[in-house]
């Protein structure tokens, strides 16, 4: 950190603030490279200040004009940063008058280190101490901008003689005795001196993460123009200098590492860590290239798990993702949102946990364990605030840009679930408690998992009826699967000879590992029974290319295709007087056939793209939105939750009522029930359609079995 004031602040157990080692020799070299490269930026940054207060140095360039020098700055940045700092303000830059009450004292910012220096978060080490070095990550928590004194004015209540002493701690430190021998003073704050400053804590990138690995996490601490540089779930690269906290008992010989930054980037939210290399770029252009890909990729989701295969083929297309467009100041998202419900012990959380362990930069979170705040972001007022308000990115934040699978939807929180609105739609979480404001990218696809209300489908309802979510959630998922346990002989069987023939081959796997005798014929045979066709590391270095380097664009004739179907579908609703599909499905589409296209690397969508979209969205809406009573699709099954043949019946009944009841009197149920028997209207869809009624408040029972309309109360 180029404040040294700062550094002290927060390290009262250090040796020193900076190394003992004279540092006038240093001064003069860099002098010298700042007015031989850096002169005109000088300039500018003299004619902007105090409103700039730093200028960034690019490492390379110290170290093509000095290679000791930028080597020495690597090994001792304490001393060598104050050396830069002192050169700057000997540099003669001519052309400004400073205010009188403003002293030109700049920061000199490093970044872009060599290679060696660019360290994981969860390998900074014992032997990254005090060295400058770079990491990368995202913010998982920050503070608000707190203030910290670092030259406090002491005044003598006895002689007023002054004191300025200089803070080198977290406890004030106080004069210890006036020359009047007096021991009492007071603290002056407006003589004194303090310096912004803000705390962070960066975790490292999900997509450098291995199979379960958890994300390894650092405290950062930002000065002067470094604070409110960023927001929570920024992705960023801290340069900066690795320092230890004392241990919180006396008796303990545990440090805490954390980092004092010198300079911040900001980098954009993609695939970036992972790491492709030439031979595993061709071979994902030459799996691309195959005929069966999309075969390969979906059978290689979840392997063990018998079926599914639509369930498995909409899971890929949601890792690949559609394009995340702008036009003009409106954002077109990308991601796919797929909702799973289904029967106990159909394979949903083990689908979840497997498309975790391959899509890049995924989170899975579960049930009553992901709140509100945690999904998306709280503000807390806690320890690392210094007792103030901090704010923490929650899981749809961290995953942005990639997938936050949520198991056990249905079991959270009303309140919870509601904070997932803003984030599916718009791609944005905006927080407003006490007093912060904020709004964060949260440009994340959501593939969660639910159980009917009941924990098992009833087949004679309608499916999304069933379901315990609210419609407006609902509705903002562009695929819905219902995964039922049907009694069928025939499945059953093979699902249980899938089953046994997972854990015959987990068996024999084991005897091969323990070096026990087992063919290579018959090792081969099992793999290509129960392992993925393509590998787990291979399949999400597949998908990070592809998001990266694929923007597949729509051609005259595949656009032509799915507003064909669209319309179709439209033209379905206009003959019932029903909505069949709504422009949020036209959308949907479209991020199908991307996703699509960006399997094979395609720099533009074929029909056979959209063909494939439109496939998997008519299974979709068949199992969910398809009215039993017509057979027709019907999207306000999804949108509200009632098809327009129900909402009929129920206009029907209501008007039914109020014509019976025009005397004042209620209405007999069993008088309802021969009336509508008369018209095959079956018992049990009466009596769902009064409960319905009672609920909206448009009827009402003055005594058992009997009903009355409500515009009736007053009669």
């Amino acid at each position: 950190m180029a404040d040294k004031d700062f550094q002290d602040d927060f390290i009262d157990y250090d040796e020193s603030t900076s190394s003992n080692i004279a540092i006038d020799e240093y001064i003069e070299v860099f002098q010298e490279f700042l007015e031989a490269v850096y002169k005109r930026d000088i300039e500018f940054l003299a004619a902007n200040y105090p409103d700039q207060r730093s200028i960034e140095i690019d490492f390379k360039k110290l170290e093509a004009f000095d290679l000791s020098l930028a080597e020495r700055l690597i090994e001792d940045p304490h001393t060598m940063i104050d050396a830069a700092n002192a050169a700057i303000k000997k540099i003669d830059v001519g052309v400004l008058e400073q205010e009188a009450d403003v002293e030109f004292d700049p920061r000199i910012r490093f970044f872009n280190l060599p290679e060696e220096s660019k360290i994981s978060i969860r390998d900074v080490g014992s032997e990254c101490l005090s060295k400058l070095i770079s990491v990368e990550g995202m913010i998982r928590q920050i503070t608000e901008r707190l203030e910290k004194m670092t030259v406090a004015h002491f005044v003598c209540r006895r002689c007023q003689n002054s004191y300025d002493i200089k803070q080198l701690s977290q406890q004030l430190k106080k004069p210890v005795m006036c020359e009047c021998k007096s021991r009492e003073f007071d603290l002056d704050l407006e003589q004194s001196k303090f310096i912004d400053y803000q705390k962070i804590q960066v975790q490292e990138p999900l997509e450098s993460l291995k199979g379960s690995e958890q994300a390894s996490h650092m405290e950062v601490y930002l000065s002067e123009d470094l604070v409110n540089l960023c927001s929570a779930g920024d992705k960023i690269i801290i340069t900066g200098i690795v320092k230890l906290k004392p241990p919180k008992t006396n008796d303990s010989n545990i440090y805490q590492k954390y980092m004092i930054a010198n300079h911040i980037e900001k980098v954009d939210q993609e695939f970036d860590e992972l790491k492709i290399s030439p031979e595993e770029v061709q071979e994902i252009k030459q799996l691309a290239n195959k005929d069966d890909i999309y075969e390969l990729l979906s059978g290689s989701i979840a392997p063990g798990i018998y079926g599914h295969d639509i369930v498995k083929e909409a899971i890929m297309l949601q890792m690949f993702g559609g394009v995340k467009k702008k036009a003009g100041k409106q954002d077109l998202r990308g991601n796919i949102h797929v909702l799973l419900v289904g029967d106990p012990s159909t394979g949903k959380s083990q689908l979840l946990r497997y498309a975790s362990e391959i899509a890049p930069k995924s989170i899975y979170v579960a049930g009553k364990s992901a709140s509100g705040a945690g999904l998306t972001v709280s503000a807390v007022k806690d320890d690392f605030g210094e007792g103030g308000w901090t704010l923490k990115a929650g899981a749809v934040v961290l995953a942005s840009g990639g997938i936050a699978m949520i198991d056990e939807f249905d079991k959270m929180d009303s309140e919870d679930r509601s904070s997932l609105h803003e984030a599916m739609a718009q791609s944005t979480v905006s927080v407003s408690k006490a007093g912060l404001y904020a709004k964060f990218r949260a440009d994340t696809s959501i593939l969660a998992a639910a159980n009917p209300k009941f924990n098992r489908f009833d087949k004679f309802k309608n499916p999304i009826e069933q379901i315990d979510l609210p419609f407006s959630l609902l509705s903002r998922f562009d695929l819905y699967f219902i995964i039922r346990d049907s009694l069928n002989r025939k499945l059953d069987l093979e699902m249980g000879n899938k089953i046994m023939e997972v854990h015959e081959a987990a068996e024999k796997l084991a005897q091969a590992d323990s070096s026990k005798s087992i063919s290579k014929e018959e090792l081969e045979s099992i793999q290509e029974k129960v392992l993925p066709k393509i590998d787990a590391v291979l399949f999400k270095k597949y998908v990070a290319f592809a998001r990266q380097n694929v923007k597949p664009i729509l051609t005259k004739e595949t656009s032509e295709k799915i507003l064909n179907y669209y319309i179709e579908l439209r033209d379905i609703g206009r003959a019932q007087e029903s909505y069949s599909a709504t422009p949020r499905q036209l959308e949907g589409l479209i991020r199908l056939a991307e996703a699509s296209a960006r399997i094979k690397l395609k720099p533009k969508i074929d029909v056979d793209d959209a063909i494939r979209a439109i496939r998997i969205f008519k299974a979709s809406l068949e199992q969910t939105a398809t009215d039993l009573d017509t057979g027709k699709i019907d999207i306000d099954i999804l949108n509200t939750g009632q098809s327009n043949s129900e909402r009929s019946f129920l206009k029907r009944v209501l008007k039914l009522i109020e014509e019976m009841s025009v005397d004042g009197n209620p209405v007999d149920l069993n008088e309802l029930i021969k009336i509508t028997e008369q018209d095959n209207v079956k018992k049990d869809k009466l009596i769902d359609a009064i409960i319905k009624l009672k609920k909206s408040g448009d009827i009402y029972e003055p005594k058992n079995n009997f009903y009355k309309a409500t515009n009736f109360m007053s009669q």
